[in-house]
């Protein structure tokens, strides 16, 4: 199936769209508050009803079966990690994206959460650059939008993905000050591949959080 045509300029123009609309700030306002914590009712004949009386134990203070907490406990737990394909090597990093796009068959779409996690795959096993304009460098090296688009081609998400976790990027970017573009960012003079490690990580954590 034929990739859309999309360079790592037209990305970050998409991204920055998607950022500034209405809907995009409705989705990001408040993804770091935390949520009041509940108030269990108290069961009949606890320490609360009968002033001064200590429980006799622990669970006297449960509003549910302790078996029920269990197995309410393991169902909330998350799915074992999908089995992840290696990257292509060096080889396959020089490689135009669309000898790759075979691996798109079968993979299943992720949170963009996920997608950055691939991107940053990409930069630490292929390595990273700030070469103006270009996806790739002649060493296979990615910018963050290029290492972005390569995770898409890979499989690891469609565009609207790419283009939500783009636009989580330019929100920790808004959050530390920078009001460019993530290319400009990127090639900025002194930049370096563990500062762009670190902005992933840190968009990750935060896209993760509000639950994407």
């Amino acid at each position: 199936m034929p990739m859309p045509t999309l360079t790592p300029d037209r990305l970050d123009d998409r991204v920055a769209r998607l950022h500034d609309t209405g809907a995009w700030h409705q989705i990001v306002t408040g993804w770091d508050l935390t949520a009041a914590e509940p108030v269990r009712p108290v069961s009949p004949g606890t320490a609360d009803q009968l002033p001064g009386r200590q429980p006799a134990d622990w669970r006297d203070l449960l509003s549910v079966p302790v078996d029920q907490l269990i197995a309410e406990s393991v169902r909330a737990l998350p799915a074992a990690a999908p089995r992840e394909r290696p990257l292509p090597g060096r080889l396959g990093a020089i490689l135009p994206d669309r000898l790759h796009s075979w691996r798109r068959v079968g993979q299943p779409e992720v949170r963009p959460s996920t997608h950055l996690a691939h991107a940053r795959r990409i930069l630490t096993e292929w390595g990273w650059q700030n070469t103006p304009y270009r996806l790739r460098n002649a060493r296979g090296a990615r910018c963050v939008c290029g290492a972005m688009l390569t995770a898409h081609r890979l499989g690891y998400g469609s565009l609207d993905t790419v283009d939500r976790a783009g636009a989580w990027l330019v929100a920790e970017l808004r959050s530390r000050g920078w009001t460019g573009l993530i290319g400009l960012w990127n090639r900025q003079p002194g930049r370096t591949a563990d500062e762009a490690l670190a902005l992933i990580d840190a968009t990750i954590e935060r896209a993760a959080r509000a639950g994407q």
